[in-house]
């Protein structure tokens, strides 16, 4: 690959560089050894990697990268529309979009300590054919010592109010499905998609999968951990400004009929996202929305029963 831009940034690397389809890539790295790879198509995170240099996201390798539309995995962003609104890109305008750099990050404070970036995508002419809205969506990607952080911006630049949804889609990488829970969801209400979208309250102590699952869950916690039991370890997704976390793994039968995932995929993977879905935000002329997820890694011991999930969701409060 071949390196376009690099720039030593407060004791932490960015680079620009093409990758082997010809995309624009920023590679973001700090000095224990954990880097974030992020497209410049869709502003989509396809990489990270914790200090070991193991992969904590899961990408498809079908179709190959020379088709970014049609990649699965890693997070993309869904904007205006996470279900149908009514635009003919099912989740929205952002992922298929090719951002730029943004030089003015404003009003955000600068940071310090971590490798960031900050990127930018505004709407169109083309753009208002789809969704009759202008707007200036801005990502911070920053990475740092186990953690990923990702803060959206929508910023209305319209004479009239609009509506829209929004999610960070994180695909994590996992050991073995049937050996991983989800704290942090329990008695609460979702929606489930496999059963036309109806309400019901979660009943378990936590999630576990033994088969597909495809769940909207509503008014949940600020936190959220995924305990991987076999890896001896829990990401704990912190998230602000988005209310609902979706849940979906497609399983052995749904696997084996989407064309962009590996028959087999559906072990090693699981999506938990950020998102505000069931209620709407909705921003006046020139008003800004922001939400803040970070991403965190945490050793854990559950093969001998020595990590109560609870006390590590508490800890991070």
């Amino acid at each position: 690959m071949r390196i376009k831009n690099h720039t030593l940034l407060l004791h932490t690397l960015l680079k620009m560089i093409r990758d082997a389809a010809g995309s624009s890539m920023i590679i973001l790295s700090e000095p224990t050894g954990s880097t974030a790879e992020v497209l410049l198509l869709g502003g989509h995170v396809v990489s990270w990697k914790n200090g070991r240099r193991e992969e904590l996201l899961y990408m498809s390798n079908k179709p190959a990268r020379k088709s970014p539309k049609g990649m699965r995995g890693g997070i993309p962003m869904c904007f205006p529309q996470f279900a149908n609104l009514g635009i003919p890109e099912q989740q929205g305008l952002a992922k298929n979009r090719l951002w730029q750099v943004d030089k003015d990050s404003s009003p955000l404070t600068p940071a310090s300590n971590q490798s960031t970036v900050d990127l930018i995508f505004k709407s169109t002419e083309e753009d208002l054919k789809s969704w009759p809205h202008r707007f200036e969506l801005r990502l911070r990607i920053s990475v740092s010592a186990e953690k990923l952080t990702l803060i959206p911006r929508v910023r209305n630049v319209d004479s009239k109010a609009f509506p829209f949804m929004f999610a960070l889609r994180n695909y994590f990488s996992v050991s073995d499905i049937s050996e991983v829970r989800v704290e942090g969801l329990e008695t609460l209400d979702y929606l489930d998609n496999l059963l036309r979208g109806d309400r019901y309250t979660e009943q378990a102590d936590a999630i576990t999968f033994d088969g597909e699952i495809d769940r909207v869950y509503l008014s949940t916690p600020t936190n959220i951990a995924i305990i991987d039991h076999e890896k001896k370890r829990t990401i704990v997704l912190r998230k602000e400004g988005m209310a609902d976390a979706v849940v979906w793994n497609p399983w052995d039968r749904k696997a084996k009929a989407l064309p962009d995932i590996g028959d087999d995929d559906y072990k090693t993977m699981l999506r938990v996202d950020s998102a505000a879905i069931e209620t709407q935000i909705v921003l006046k002329p020139f008003e800004e929305w922001k939400g803040r997820q970070e991403l965190c890694t945490v050793s854990s011991s559950y093969c001998s029963g020595q990590l109560d999930p609870r006390k590590v969701l508490h800890g991070l409060g």
